[in-house]
Order: structure tokens, then sequence, then C-alpha cells
């Protein structure tokens, strides 16, 4: 069958009344356009909210970066010769060598070694000793981190990670709870509460006078971007007709591109990390004072019973898409019974996942993926300072490489399918996890170049699963689907930052897990049926009896 006589199928269904001869909600939103002047507006106002998101997922790799260091020496002072010696000399005789030359970190001599000036390779006993009276810093990129601001170096280097891992738990304690709540009382006033609480908590955690109150911030910065996060998606989906739908998936997620030029900017002007919280949020004032002109959804209100309102939001769309035409035919009770054929009187729930054979394996599968998908994508996208460029550079090449590839992304998934796209994504992410690993540090270009390749792949891999999980979950449970495999890609965004305390075990083994990660998943996505110009499942029987 010819792929455009497939769309002329799809697009006659979604056009037909249903078995009992009503109309289907995507049928209305067809005849008032389902891709106007009325959902370009929805995107640009909801883009104000979006590209906060990297900006704060990301923020880690800036606000927590760990500057060159050494130990605070000045108590070596002596008053004599120490006094009198140029600052390589002092660090020559205080600050012990490692292997590869570089001075330590984190250990200094007992006393001065003055042997060591004119004998470098002295092998006569020295006593090392942890740093005795902090730590000073290299200020030249950043001003102000959390590292320096409360040494959380050396011993304490594991509590810098996990400020990143407080965050994520945050985002996917909020997925579920946000999702609940906006099922319940709507989308649009759960964004507002989204928007005023991810503000207020950021701007608690950037004045935070200790690291307590600072976690605790940010955790509840966490949850609450987890409601713009996951709400705007849907109230975008539930906006877009179907034959759009794939479309509009790239272009909203090319917020999180804007985002991530954004975050460099923002990140390149302002190195103080408190001023820098408050600047990646100040986007969300904006989100706020153009709330005003959101639309609730009508789809969310016809099947709350609040048929007046969606009518009337039905009605603006028409007005601004030019189609008021078309509303002669269109009335509240219309509305109501299209979501009434939709949903039938069977309530589902996150247990119906796991009942029967087929959807507990998809539900098993799809989870494993979201897993490694995110944990992969997290572990390079937090980890931009191991590649001997700066920081800025680095991640202004890895948000150039997103443009490209989610254009390409898009015909390969109307040409070739989604799951043979998930796994070359995942296969190819691992890959070039597995030769940076004999690549030597000295050799930037090369290391950055397979880096960004990787980082391309990921984000590749992230871009699918989010529409491949969509077709995958029969519309009954798609959004109990898409919560529970949230919260595992969650799960795996926050334990992936406290993969790399394990280089002290063994300096690859960081590596080696993240790129195990994505090989495992990728062989996973294998099992996962295509979804390639296929009909969307609608009931757990068309997984468990496929026609």
């Amino acid at each position: 069958m010819s792929a455009d006589f497939t769309s002329l199928l799809q697009y006659s269904a979604s056009r037909c009344p249903g078995k009992d001869g009503k109309m289907k909600f995507d049928s209305i939103l067809s005849e008032v356009n389902g891709f106007g002047k009325f959902q370009i507006r929805l995107v640009l106002i909801q883009m104000l909210s979006r590209v906060t998101l990297p900006c704060h997922f990301l923020l880690n790799n800036f606000m927590a970066a760990v500057p060159s260091h050494h130990c605070n020496i000045s108590a070596l002072d002596d008053g004599s010769i120490f006094r009198n010696l140029t600052l390589p000399q002092k660090l020559a005789v205080a600050i012990p060598a490692e292997q590869d030359g570089t001075r330590s970190s984190c250990q200094m001599f007992s006393k001065p070694q003055y042997q060591y000036l004119s004998d470098s390779n002295s092998s006569q006993a020295t006593s090392r000793v942890q740093c005795q009276n902090g730590w000073v810093y290299d200020n030249s990129t950043f001003k102000s981190t959390l590292a320096t601001e409360w040494d959380l170096v050396c011993s304490r280097k594991g509590m810098n990670r996990a400020t990143a891992t407080f965050f994520f738990a945050g985002v996917m304690a909020g997925a579920p709870l946000f999702g609940f709540l906006s099922d319940r009382f709507g989308r649009r006033p759960l964004l507002l509460v989204s928007y005023l609480s991810s503000l207020t908590f950021a701007v608690l955690s950037a004045f935070s006078p200790s690291y307590i109150m600072f976690v605790i911030m940010r955790f509840f910065t966490g949850l609450s971007l987890a409601g713009i996060s996951i709400i705007a998606i849907v109230l975008n989906v539930e906006w877009f007709s179907i034959d759009h739908r794939t479309f509009a998936g790239v272009i909203i997620s090319l917020d999180w591109t804007l985002g991530n030029f954004l975050m460099v900017a923002i990140a390149y002007c302002v190195t103080e990390w408190r001023m820098l919280i408050v600047a990646v949020s100040s986007p969300l004032i904006l989100a706020t004072i153009a709330w005003r002109w959101l639309p609730e959804s009508a789809r969310w209100l016809a099947a709350n019973g609040k048929a007046d309102a969606a009518h009337r939001y039905i009605m603006k769309c028409a007005e601004m898409n030019n189609t008021t035409k078309c509303m002669a035919s269109i009335t509240p009770m219309t509305l109501l019974e299209s979501v009434e054929t939709e949903t039938g009187d069977k309530k589902y729930t996150f247990v119906d996942l796991f009942r029967t054979p087929n959807i507990r394996k998809l539900a098993i599968c799809s989870g494993i993926v979201w897993y490694g998908v995110a944990f992969t994508y997290y572990g390079i996208s937090l980890n931009i300072s191991g590649f001997g460029l700066s920081p800025y550079l680095t991640q202004f090449i890895f948000a150039s490489t997103e443009v490209p590839m989610k254009i390409g992304i898009y015909f390969f998934l109307e040409k070739i399918g989604r799951r043979l796209g998930q796994m070359t994504a995942l296969l190819g992410t691992g890959l070039c996890l597995f030769i940076n690993m004999f690549v030597s540090k000295d050799q930037s270009v090369i290391r950055t170049t397979v880096a960004v390749l990787g980082k391309a792949m990921s984000e590749a891999s992230f871009t699918i699963i989010y529409l491949y999980t969509t077709e995958l979950y029969p519309t009954v449970v798609r959004q109990n689907g898409l919560g529970y495999t949230s919260v595992l890609a969650r799960l795996g965004v926050s334990m992936s930052p406290l993969i790399m305390l394990l280089e002290d075990v063994w300096y690859l083994l960081p590596a080696v897990t993240y790129c195990a990660a994505a090989v495992c998943s990728g062989l996973v996505a294998s099992l996962l049926h295509e979804t390639l110009n296929s009909r969307l499942p609608e009931f757990i029987e068309d997984i468990e009896k496929p026609r």
C-alpha cells in the first residue's frame, strides 16, 4: 500500500463519524483547521515557558562547575624562606604532584618541602595531609559556583553531584502529581500554578544561605517545572489535528534547542551562580503575563461536561483560522457526544498496563528504553567538562547539532520507521561512548567530535521515543503509559549525575556504564513493534489480538 493512499485512508478516517454515527472530536478539530494561526499562537506562547526547561535541566553544567583548585597553603608561611618564594615555588614546596605532573587538588604537605626547589624528583619521604585550611579556586572562568561557595570538592564532591539528583528527583515526583491535577482541574490553571511555583522556588534557591536549604528548594523547583514539561506538551497535542501531530511534535521540540542556546548566552554573561539561576528563570515572568491568552483544552472541557466553555474555545479557534462556516453544525451537544464516543464507560488505570501479556511486554520494554534514553542523554549532557574545550563552546556545539538532527529525524521517521530509528540512535550513542573511552584527553578535537556525534544520536533517541511511545500505547491507557515511562525516565536522570562518582573506582567505569545502558536499551527497542503507517490502537484488545 502506498504512503499516499495510506495517508488518504487516515485522513478520511479522521473525518468520518464513529460506528454510532457521532462525530469524533478529531473530526471537529480538523473542521476548524487543526494547524492554523490559533495553534501557532499557542506554540509561541508556550515557548516562553518551555525555553526555561533546558536552562534548569542542564544548569549544573555551569552552576555546579568545579574550577581548578588547590589547598590553601597560607598556613605554611613560616615567616622566612617561604614568604620570599614566588607562587610557583610555593606550590612546588607545598603541594604534591600527581602522576601526570599536575598539582594535587586535595592534598598538601604538612610542612614546606624545600628540597623540591632544587630536585623535583627527590625521593625523600614526605608527609602528605588533606587540605587543612580550605581551597584556593581559579575564578577566571566562573566568578562563583556551588563548589566554590560551599567547598564541594574532594571528599565533598558527591554533594555537588547530588544537587542535580535532588532536582531531578523533584521532576520525577512532579510529573505524576501535575498529571493528576491537570486531569482533574484543567491544563490552563495548573500551568499558571507551575509558572508561579517554579519562579518562586527558583528565586528561593538562588538566595539560599545553606546547602541544605538549596537542595530542598531545587527539589521543589524541579517538581514545579515538571508541570510545564508535561502539561505544555499535552495542551499542544490536544489542539493539533491528527495529520499534523508528528510535524508539531518536532517543531515543539525545537523549544529545547532554543533554550540551550539561551542558556549558553546567559551563562557566558552571568558567571555568578546565584544571579545565573535568577537570569535563566526570568522568561517565566513573560510566560505568566502571556498566560491570559492561553486557551484551555477544549477536549478536556468537553470530557468533563463543560460543553459551553469548550464550544467558546472551538469558536475562537475557528475565527482565528478563518473556518467559521463549519461551526453551524458544531454545537455544545456535538462536543459532548464526540468525547463520549471516544472514552466509553470503562475507567482504565496504571494496573491495566500489566494485566495481559502483550501490553505487559510493551510496558516493560518501553520502560527500559525510556530509562536508557534518559540515563545516557543526561550522562553526556551533564558532563561537558571532560572534552578539553571551554564549557560554553562545548554546550554551544551540542546545541548547534540539534536543529539539523531534528530535521533529519523527521524525514527518517517518515521513510524508515520508528523502531529502526530508535535502535540506530541508541546503538550509535553507545558506539560513540565506546570510541571515546580510547581517545586520550589531550586529543580534545577528536574527543569533542565523537562526543558531538554521540550527543546528536542521544538527542535523536529522545525525540523519537516521545512520538514512538504515544503510537505504541492504546488510547485508553496512553496517558497512564506516558506517565509510567516518564517516571522511569526521571529515575534514570536522577541516577545519571551520580554515576560520575564511579571514576574513583576506575576512571573508565562511568563511560562503560553509560555505554552499556545505551546498547542494552537499543537492543530492547528491537522487541517493540513498528508503528509507521499503522493505525493507532484504541483499546488493549488491539494490542493483545491485532487485526
